[in-house]
């Protein structure tokens, strides 16, 4: 079962939204900085994996970030507060445009 959820880090003003599979591993995230929420990040698993396959992950990289590297199972000090598939998604898209116009 897919779980979607975000969490704040106060010390330097990031949201983390995380699309979860049913093993606890981020499938997708999206890292929002500050009061305007400029996307830092909106890095989706299956994307990065083909980028490394071929050879293009450190450009993936630069363009979308990355997804965390341990399941949420590992993680400490981290309060999620869950959301609906669509809310999620509002915030992956606004991203992921965002993202890929600053690199042009």
């Amino acid at each position: 079962m897919t779980t979607w959820m975000r969490c704040h880090w106060d010390d330097e003003d990031i949201w983390f939204y995380f699309e979860v599979d049913a093993e606890g591993w981020v499938t997708r995230q999206v890292e929002l900085q500050g009061p305007e929420r400029v996307p830092l990040a909106a890095a989706a698993l299956a994307e990065w994996d083909r980028a490394y396959a071929a050879g293009t992950w450190s450009e993936y990289e630069r363009r979308y970030g990355g997804t965390a590297e341990l399941p949420v199972s590992e993680w400490e000090g981290h309060v999620p507060e869950w959301l609906a598939a669509d809310a999620f998604e509002a915030v992956w898209r606004a991203a992921r445009r965002d993202l890929a116009a600053r690199s042009r």
